[in-house]
């Protein structure tokens, strides 16, 4: 510290910035590995994505698939892969939620 009190201690800064960074990667590693559902039509279309968002999976139960009405079932893909991109956002905002307020507590980082 600095005579006067006024300066934080700059290896500390350094220390806890790195510490942040590495939280903040295993936040995002998580992420990626997580997957996360959404589903419409009552369970007819669920779409399973990353918790980053990107889409791993999509089963259509065979009583969602009429030939005469395929604008159904493209509305519950969309929907089904809404709810589950929606889904992820949440699990992103749980886990980097903290790691944002922490870089914004560091005293001289403009966050």
């Amino acid at each position: 510290m600095m005579p006067g009190g006024g300066q934080p201690n700059m290896q500390q800064l350094l220390q806890q910035a790195q510490r942040m960074q590495q939280d903040l990667a295993a936040a995002q590693q998580d992420l990626a590995e997580a997957s996360v559902e959404g589903s419409a039509g009552g369970g007819l279309v669920t779409a399973t994505v990353s918790g980053t968002g990107e889409l791993r999976g999509l089963v259509i139960d065979p009583r969602a698939v009429d030939p005469e009405d395929a604008e159904t079932l493209a509305d519950l893909v969309l929907a089904a892969v809404r709810d589950a991109t929606g889904a992820a956002q949440e699990l992103q905002q749980e886990k980097l939620g903290p790691l944002a307020q922490g870089i914004g507590g560091l005293p001289g980082l403009p966050f």
